[in-house]
C-alpha cells in the first residue's frame, strides 16, 4: 500500500521518512491547510506543527520571517521533537524549540490562576513561569485570547455565576466565587452578568428588555434591547419567544428608548458593515466573547473559516468550538457569524437559514 504525504509518496520523502508517516496522521489539519498558514507567517500556528526545510536541514515555527522556500521542498512534523529525530537543526532565526516552552509557561500559569484564592498579579505569574512581565502578558493573550487579568475575572465571575444558583446567601456565592468582599464583585457585576448578582438568581428578575419586530428585506426582525444595549436580535422570532429566553425579566414593547437603536440594526441587515458600534448586552465565556470579538472585527465583504477563526482567539484546535461559539450569537448581524464559513469554502449552517446567510454575505460583495 501507497502512502502519500502532502503530495508526495512516502518512500520519496528524504528524511526520517518512517517518523514522518507515523507523526503526519496525528496532525489534526490538512497538508493545505498548514501550507497556508506557513506561507501566511501564522503566528496563532506555532505549536501546533513544525515545519522541515529538506535543502537547508532545518526546522522552523510557521510564523518564521525567513524566506518562505518552494513547497516540494518542505516536510510538516507535528513538533520539534520529531524534526530532530527526523534529522532536523533548529533555525536560529525564529527559535522554534521556545513555542514548547511558551506553551508550557502558559498552561502553568492558567493553573496558577485557577489555583489561586485572589488575583495573582503579572509581575507573580511572570516570575513564577520566568518570563519578563511585558513578554509573558502578549504570549498569554496570543494563546488564551484574553490577558491573565482578563482570564482571572472571567474565571471568578463564571464561579460567581454557578454560586449565584447553589448558594441561599448572595454573599455567600460571592465570597465562594472568590471574591475578598461583596463590593468587589459588585464593581464589575453589572459588566460581567449583565445585572446584578440577586437579578441573576432569579433568572433576570428586575431587568427589563425592550422589543419589537421590524420588517426587513430579509424577513421579520426581533429587536430587543436592555439598557446596556441589544440583548437579541434574530429572524423568526416574536415575545412569547423572548419571554422564554428571559423568563424573569420584565419584556416591554417598544417605545422611544428602541426605536433609534432598531433603526440602526434594520440599516446594518439592508447594509451590512456600515455601524459597526452598536452596543450590545451579552455574555459568555471567555472563550466564546473572544470569538465574538473576533468576529466583530471581521470587515465587511470578508470572511473567516472555522479555523481561522479558532486560530485568532489563540486556540487553533478549538475549531468546533469556534463553530459552537457561532451558535450561541445572541445579536444576528451585530455579530455577523454570517462571515464565517467552512475550510473548503463552503457556506457552513446558519441559524436563520442559509439563504439568509447568502443574501447578507453577496451585500458584502462576498461571491460564492
Amino acid at each position: 500500500m501507497e502512502v502519500w504525504c502532502f503530495g508526495r509518496k512516502a518512500r520519496d520523502v528524504p528524511r526520517g521518512r518512517e517518523v514522518y508517516i507515523r507523526l503526519m496522521t496525528q496532525l489534526s489539519l490538512s497538508d493545505d491547510a498548514a501550507w497556508t498558514a506557513f506561507e501566511a507567517r501564522d503566528r496563532h500556528s506555532d505549536g501546533r506543527f513544525i515545519v522541515a526545510v529538506t535543502t537547508t536541514g532545518i526546522y522552523c515555527k510557521p510564523s518564521c520571517p525567513a524566506r518562505r522556500p518552494k513547497r516540494e521542498h518542505v516536510i510538516f512534523y507535528s513538533d520539534a521533537e520529531a524534526a530532530r529525530a527526523a534529522g532536523y537543526r533548529a533555525c536560529l532565526r525564529c527559535k522554534p524549540d521556545e513555542v514548547a516552552r511558551d506553551r508550557i509557561a502558559v498552561a502553568k500559569a492558567v493553573g496558577l490562576i485557577e489555583a489561586a484564592e485572589v488575583i495573582v498579579s503579572l509581575e507573580q505569574i511572570a516570575a513564577a513561569v520566568d518570563y519578563a512581565p511585558y513578554h509573558f502578558h502578549r504570549l498569554f493573550k496570543r494563546a488564551t485570547g484574553v490577558t491573565p487579568a482578563a482570564y482571572a475575572r472571567g474565571l471568578k465571575a463564571r464561579r460567581a455565576a454557578v454560586a449565584l444558583t447553589e448558594e441561599e446567601s448572595v454573599t455567600d456565592a460571592i465570597y465562594e466565587a472568590g471574591y475578598s468582599a461583596p463590593s468587589r464583585f459588585y464593581e464589575t457585576a453589572n459588566a460581567r452578568l449583565g445585572m446584578t448578582p440577586s437579578a441573576w438568581r432569579r433568572g433576570g428578575a428586575g431587568v427589563t428588555i425592550r422589543w419589537t419586530i421590524a420588517d426587513t428585506s430579509l424577513g421579520p426582525l426581533l429587536i430587543a434591547a436592555t439598557g446596556k444595549g441589544l440583548c437579541r436580535v434574530a429572524f423568526d422570532e416574536d415575545s412569547l419567544s423572548l419571554a422564554r429566553r428571559f423568563p424573569a425579566a420584565e419584556i416591554v414593547a417598544g417605545g422611544a428608548a428602541l426605536a433609534e437603536l432598531a433603526a440602526r440594526v434594520v440599516s446594518e441587515v439592508e447594509s451590512p458593515g456600515r455601524d459597526g458600534d452598536l452596543p450590545v448586552d451579552v455574555q459568555g465565556t471567555a472563550f466564546q466573547e473572544a470569538v465574538w470579538n473576533a468576529l466583530r472585527a471581521i470587515p465587511a465583504g470578508e470572511t473567516r473559516s472555522y479555523a481561522q477563526l479558532a486560530a485568532e482567539v489563540g486556540k487553533p484546535g478549538a475549531v468546533r468550538a469556534a463553530g459552537t461559539a457561532c451558535g450561541a450569537n445572541q445579536v444576528a448581524i451585530i455579530i455577523p457569524c454570517h462571515r464565517v464559513q467552512r475550510t473548503d469554502g463552503s457556506m457552513g449552517g446558519y441559524a436563520y437559514g442559509v439563504d439568509r446567510k447568502r443574501a447578507l454575505r453577496r451585500r458584502e460583495g462576498v461571491d460564492e
